[in-house]
């Protein structure tokens, strides 16, 4: 299959309805050989084929596994702080999401021993970014739960985690308050604990 068969699959995808993004992941899978393709094209930044990439793509994460990445981890790694598109940025801040809930397991899995430090300093660094940003409550939201499980890793992102969401994030809407007293609770039990 070629990439003008994804490009085309993708462009039949009216909308980000269930049925449509798991009849597109479904397309996807039968040929794993366009998860490559999808990556790319979830990277096209000032394209917006990228956003049908990003949400079948994270479909597929999501449903299917976050292994279906792991092949192409440095591509989204290397390209996660340049997206801006909004439905781009809130996919690729879920699959960050499920790339630290699986570093964070206690069982080995594919994601511990394929994730290096400079790809969680990356994550984190953008994660950072996407705080201090105008972002969509489903980003910062994401994002919280992925800085907070990282940080169990880096001994210095808790504190500043702590700091961001207490002086900027808590005050910006109703969701982030909630997720944001959710992770201070979190760190403030793994602190006493």
């Amino acid at each position: 299959m070629s990439i003008d068969f994804l490009i085309s699959t993708l462009n039949s995808v009216e909308n980000p309805k269930r049925i449509n993004r798991n009849k597109a992941a479904n397309i996807v899978l039968e040929h794993t050989e366009l998860i490559e393709d999808l990556v790319n094209l979830t990277f096209r930044t000032e394209d917006k084929i990228s956003i049908k990439a990003a949400w079948i793509l994270e479909w597929i994460c999501t449903h299917h596994g976050i292994d279906h990445l792991l092949p192409y981890i440095e591509t989204f790694v290397n390209n996660i702080k340049n997206i801006h598109f909004d439905g781009v940025l809130r996919t690729c801040a879920k699959m960050c999401e499920h790339l630290a809930i699986a570093f964070d397991d206690k069982l080995p899995n594919n994601t511990k021993e394929t994730l290096t430090n400079n790809h969680i300093d990356t994550i984190i660094e953008t994660g950072f970014d996407w705080l201090i940003t105008d972002q969509k409550i489903a980003v910062k939201a994401y994002t919280m739960t992925t800085l907070f499980l990282f940080g169990k890793h880096r001994d210095w992102v808790h504190s500043e985690l702590e700091h961001i969401i207490k002086t900027k994030v808590i005050h910006e809407s109703k969701g982030c308050e909630a997720r944001g007293k959710k992770i201070l609770a979190l760190i403030h039990k793994r602190n006493n604990s």
